[in-house]
């Protein structure tokens, strides 16, 4: 078995500087680290439990395959306050059938994150 003792998710964008915005200003994430200048230039923001770096430029978005989930303490404020920041919402909060209340939006590239919020009754918080 492998032992992982960090994690983080990599994210190549097309245009570096607009994702760092949406990240970092939209989205608010609060930086980890940066590194490197000019084309290799990177940062690396704290999320939640793990990492999100983006670095480099590619040349094509990210496969539909690729997903962000992010889990916020009110879904309902942070629906305001990313409309307010003029984020795009694709989908509005939702009390899913599994129970999760869920909001979709789209990073700059098109990369689809789910905003989600664990309600106080739900097992993922609950256990008996």
């Amino acid at each position: 078995m492998v032992h992982v003792l960090s994690s983080r998710i990599l994210l190549t964008p097309t245009d570096l500087e607009r994702s760092r915005a949406f990240y970092g200003g939209d989205l608010g994430l609060a930086v980890y680290r940066e590194f490197r200048t000019g084309s290799g230039r990177g940062t690396v923001y704290f999320l939640g439990g793990g990492f999100l770096e983006l670095s480099g430029s590619g040349g094509a978005p990210p496969s539909p395959a690729v997903r962000l989930w992010l889990q916020v303490a009110d879904v309902a404020t942070a629906h305001e306050e990313l409309s307010a920041r003029g984020v795009e919402i694709l989908r509005a909060p939702v009390r899913e059938p599994w129970g999760l209340i869920e909001m979709w939006i789209a990073d700059p590239d098109g990369t689809r994150i789910a905003v989600v919020e664990i309600p106080e009754d739900h097992p993922l918080r609950y256990r008996p």
